[in-house]
This record gives structure tokens, sequence and C-alpha cells, in this order.
């Protein structure tokens, strides 16, 4: 009875979902996420869920190691390696200034320092010709320089490589077979795009990242194979789709925002089963909330990645989920600043200590704690009751920042942890309205998809402050994302630079190079996944003649330049408000992602079995649209057939999660087991 298994290694528990295709039987668990060592916690987890590794046949994963490495700056001693007269590239980066009214205004400072960054005589034509040829032998003295100092990886950065890698390859040739020990990676490995500091950056940050994430693998790869685990092991990449190990290896960087991923897929997932086309995906977790679009049933996916934000930060030239991430999950304090003015997040409890209430050593009050003083968690219920919640000590926590603001007493202290829950609801909102009204939609118009153990305790909370007016809680919200590990694709994305104006001869130039990636997709997914099925979609990047920025428009369908011109001046029209149809447009990049299908669980069978529906008691819930406490009626999930309705107020509770269904609001159990909330006045 092989299982299929994902793992979401996330920043407060790590969780993990196994899957039996034959049988149909499915297991849940999490553990809190062991930080001195991930693999404890996946260990943790196999043994909590009673599945041995070597019942196994694969294993996909998501991890947060890669973005916690670049924004703490915890990596390898990294080196630059690029053409000469471009060793501050990274440093003089786009020189644009995004926050103009900051008077002390600095950018991050570069994952390599400048001392680390070497130049060798080459160059590249832009046409791709080979204008001068590498030095070799400067090279092989540089290699030497390198070990000397101690560098752990080596990013190779050529001017115009993306035109032809040539130089590129035979450097990084050359600086693997003289330096063995370090890792070595080139960035035409990585995009063959021409922005020169976005190329840069991208190398910098995958040699940065690379030989952490190669000994983590490895390690994880090692420890499964000990417990007699002789299956397929798979990454969740920050494309949507899987990868291999071998090409996560090569190209860790494509796991920046791994971890969120995997719950984007199975909302999407879940949402074409149920009907949905629009979808916020909302999830939050312990450590932050992230959320993501799904328009027509079509995920975003972002040609660049901003690491650290984009006002600060440096980006990574890799296709990435449109995904807003904000520090307000259940474990984000709540903290005073010396105007007393209340804050929460984007410090986090995390998993250790964690809340107040975990009773594990936390001090510090979270939004966790505000949920449970005001009744909305049950103490002796959470995790299933793996837990017991400390009421007493969450209530001392809330008190001490009330006792600062004047609110005194029991009604005190409920204000203050209603505060701390309206303020985290706002920081939400505002990430939500980051990837909907700013790119021009209407909030109104979607159906808010909550998952993460936090995310259907607040779902109501946020609907209303955005007037959305039907919120959907999937099975198992709390293993979500791992969940959606099990239902993702194998995908890859290429692109390459292509530059002309909108005509019958670029159009034909386009298929034929499109022809050519097609091919290489199809051969590198037979290798890593043994695909013989594969799909394909097709993205081109445009603008205006004249203009800076492009769009991306998808072009699937469209074979002949006057579809392919319209379709580019809806999407334009709706981004940002106008087109300008007689304007003449033009070519930038070609876009390939290649799919191969893998096999998935059946839906209907991922939700625990249920029984009679039965109200199993009533709780005191506080309400401040209510006008303080009243009585909501608490319900085991799993009891919950198909068809249940019921009305609010009430609490949803099960292993991983409690869903908060407000006054006046309505519940209905759907096909898929999913509770189908009907916002009042929505």
């Amino acid at each position: 009875m092989p299982f299929a298994v994902a793992v979401d290694i996330g920043g407060t528990f790590t969780d993990l979902v196994a899957y039996d295709h034959d049988t149909h039987q499915v297991v849940y668990t999490k553990a809190p996420t062991t930080y001195g060592n991930f693999v404890d916690g996946i260990v943790e987890c196999f043994g909590k869920a009673g599945v041995r590794p070597d019942q196994s046949n694969f294993l996909n994963h998501g991890t947060t190691l890669v973005i916690n490495s670049l924004i703490q700056r915890k990596g390898a001693k990294a080196a630059l390696v690029t053409t000469k007269g471009f060793r501050d590239v990274l440093e003089i980066a786009r020189g644009n200034r995004p926050d103009p009214f900051d008077l002390h205004y600095r950018r991050d400072e570069p994952l390599i320092p400048r001392e680390l960054r070497f130049e060798v005589v080459e160059r590249i034509g832009s046409k791709g010709d080979i204008v001068t040829p590498l030095d070799t032998a400067g090279l092989g003295a540089l290699a030497a320089r390198l070990k000397a100092l101690g560098v752990e990886a080596v990013a190779i950065f050529f001017m115009n490589s993306y035109a032809n890698p040539e130089h590129e390859a035979r450097a990084a040739e050359i600086l693997r077979e003289l330096m063995p020990e370090a890792y070595v990676t080139r960035g035409t490995e990585l995009t063959r795009e021409w922005y020169e500091y976005e190329r840069a950056s991208t190398v910098a940050a995958n040699s940065f990242v690379g030989p952490q994430v190669n000994t983590y693998i490895r390690a994880l790869e090692a420890d499964l194979e000990k417990q007699g685990f002789s299956g397929s092991l798979f990454m969740m990449g920050s494309n949507g789709g899987l990868l291999s190990v071998d090409r996560t290896c090569r190209q860790p960087i494509a796991l920046v925002e791994s971890g969120p991923i995997g719950g984007c897929i199975g909302a999407g997932a879940y949402g074409e089963a149920l009907g949905l086309r629009n979808i916020i995906a909302f999830d939050m977790g312990g450590t932050t909330a992230k959320c993501a679009l799904v328009e027509d049933g079509r995920f975003s996916v972002e040609s660049i990645y901003y690491a650290g934000g984009y006002v600060k930060g440096f980006p990574i030239k890799q296709p990435v989920i449109d995904i807003v991430e904000v520090g307000s999950g259940g474990g984000s304090i709540a903290w005073l600043d010396p105007q007393n003015r209340l804050h929460v997040g984007p410090q986090s409890a995390g998993s250790t200590p964690g809340p107040v209430c975990y009773g594990r050593g936390g001090t510090e009050p979270t939004v966790t704690d505000a949920n449970l003083v005001l009744g909305r968690l049950n103490p002796a219920r959470f995790l299933g009751g793996e837990l017991t919640l400390d009421l007493k000590g969450a209530e001392a926590a809330i008190g001490r920042i009330a006792d600062r603001l004047g609110y005194a007493g029991d009604n005190g202290l409920v204000q203050m942890a209603e505060g701390v829950l309206a303020v985290s609801t706002v920081v939400m909102g505002g990430a939500i309205k980051q990837i909907s009204v700013e790119h021009g939609l209407d909030p109104r118009d979607f159906v808010l998809f909550c998952y993460g153990g936090g995310g259907p305790l607040h779902g109501s909370a946020l609907a209303r402050e955005l007037s959305i007016p039907t919120v959907v809680i999937p099975p198992e919200p709390g293993n979500f994302s791992a969940i959606g590990m099990l239902l993702a694709d194998a995908r890859l994305d290429a692109s390459k630079t292509f530059t002309g104006r909108l005509g019958d001869d670029e159009v034909a130039a386009v298929r034929n190079i499109f022809a050519e990636m097609e091919t290489e997709a199809r051969a590198a997914l037979a290798a890593e996944f043994g695909a013989a099925e594969v799909f394909f979609e097709h993205h081109l990047e445009m603008r205006y003649v004249g203009q800076r920025h492009n769009i991306k428009t998808p072009i699937d369908s469209l074979r002949d330049v006057a579809a392919i011109r319209a379709a580019f001046d809806r999407d334009y029209k709706r981004r940002y408000g106008h087109a300008d149809p007689k304007a003449p447009a033009e070519i930038q990049a070609v876009h390939l992602s290649a799919f191969a299908r893998q096999r998935r669980p059946d839906l209907s069978r991922l939700p625990r079995a249920g029984g009679e529906p039965a109200p199993t008691t009533t709780r005191e819930v506080f309400f401040a649209s209510a006008g303080g406490h009243v009585d909501a009626t608490v319900y085991d999930r799993d009891s919950l057939a198909p068809g249940f309705r019921a009305d609010g107020p009430a609490l949803i509770e099960e292993y991983g999660s409690t869903t908060l269904v407000w006054p006046g609001d309505t519940f209905e159990i759907g096909a898929l087991r999913e509770i189908r909330i009907s916002i009042a006045g929505g």
C-alpha cells in the first residue's frame, strides 16, 4: 500500500499528508517546526502519522529554507566572476529610487560584497558573436585565489551571455574542475533574458543559497533512505510545479517561495472542481499570512521576484506565482511603539517559544492569544487535543498591553484582544487589496478561499473588511498547503529575449523559438519525471514602442498578428485603465511553461469520514459587532455531512483549525465537504 506523501515546512508547524491512491486512505498530521534540523520535524510527522518512509513511493516537499536564508543573510561565502568592467553591476542596480521621500534611503547591501567580486577578460557581442575570447589562463589563476579566500560558492555572470552562453559554460567547466569542493553556478542556467542587473542578482542569490540547499536536500535523502525510502523526492517550485532533486540542486533559487505555493495550487484545483473561476487564495499560518489570485481559473505567474520587497530588496529573475505575504500570522506579536500605538507583527513567536498560550516559554502577546481570550479557540481541543492552551497565560499577556493603554478589567481585556485582531485584519486586508485592487480588480467579484491554521478563523472578518460575499473553507485547512503539493504537476519554465515590433515576420520567428523551447522542455520532463504527455502555455512579454515596462500576454490559441495585438491591448487596458490600439507594439521576450501531469488524489476522498450532524456544545464568543459575548454553537466538522446548513454564530472545530461563523452569517457543507459561508449583507 504505497503512499504519496507531501511535507510542508512552515514557520511554526511542519505539516504532512499521506494518501494511498489504491485504497484512498488519507492521513494528516503536523508537528512543531524544528529549526535546528528541519529533517527532525519531518521524521516526527512520519511517526505521528503512523506511516513509515518505506511505505511511500514518492515525497513532495515544500520549504521556506531559501527565502529565510536570503532574508536573514545566512548563506554561503560566495564570489561573483564577471566580465571585465562589470564588477559593480550589483551595486549600480537600476539607479531608480522607489521611495523618493526617504532622505536616508539605501538599498539592502548586495549578497556578494565588492571584495568578493572579480573580473575576467571576455566579451560576447549583443548578437552572440565572440568579440574577445575567454581568458582561460586568468580564470585558472583566479580559481587559486578563490580557494585561498575560502570561497564556498561561485556565481558566473558574463555581460551578453544571454545571446551566447558559450563563455559562461566554459568558465563553469574550468572552475568546477579546479574547485570541486565549491558550488559553481552560471547565469544562463537560470535565465536567458538580457536584463544584466537582474541576471547578476539572480545568479548571486543562487550561489548564496546553493550549498545550504544542497546540504539539506542530500541530508533529507540520506535520512529517508536509512528508513527504507526508495521512491522519488520532488520539491515544490515557486512557479507552482514540482521540480526534480537534481534540478533543484542546480537551481535552488527556484524554491524562493516554495512553502506557500502548495496552498495556491490546491486552491486552484478546488476552485476548478467547485466551478469557482475567480478566487482569492488566503493562507494564514503561524508566522505570516499569504494571498494570491486565481482569475478565470488561472494564477498570475510573475517573471521577477523581489527578495526583501521592491523598495529595498533585490530582484530574482525566476517565475513565481504572484503572491503577497505579510507578517500577520497566529504567532505574530502585538506590541506598542514609543507613542503607545498598537502594532501586530511582523515579529513572530514562531514555534519556539510560540504564543504565550502554548505554555512553552513565550511572553509576548500574539494573535493566537487574542483569539483564545475572545473564546474563539477551545483550550482543550487545539490540534485535536495534542496541545492544551493556557488561557490564564494568554489573558495575562494581553492584559499587560491593555494596562498600558488604560483598558481595565475584564471588559478592557476583551477590548484589547479585539483591537489586536482588528489591526491584524487591516494588515491582511491590505495584502488582498495589493493583489486585487492594485491590479484593477474588485475583490467583491471573487470568492475568499481560506486555509492555513488561522485562515478559517479570520476569513469572515476579512470578507467584511473587503465586502466579499462568500467565504469557502476547504477540508483540512491546517494541512492544505501539503494537500496542494499532492495536486501539483511537474512544471518547467523557460524564457528568452526576443525583440522586434509586432508583425508577421516576428510572429513567425516567435513560433520557431517556441518550437525549439518545447523540444528541450519535453526532453527534460521525460528525463526527470518519465513524462510521456506534456502540455504547454505560451506568453509574450510586450509593450508599446518607447515604454520601459512590459506585460505578459497569453497567446496559446492566438496565431496571427491581429489576435495577439487585440489580446495585448485588452490586458493592458485591464491593468492600466486605458490602451492605444493605434500605437505600435513590440515584443521583448518569449516565455514557455511546460507541464507533465502527475497522478492526483481524488478530491472527494480527501476529507475525513463524516457522520450525523450534531452540535456538541455552546461557548461564549466575543463579537464587537454584536455588542459583546454571545453564545455560539460549536460543531465537530468531521460529523457534518454535505448539505448540512446552519446559522451563525458558530464555531466549527477540526484538527489543525477552527472556522468562525459570525452572527447573521449562514454556512453550508458542500459536495466536497467544503464549508461555504454566506456573509450577511454580501
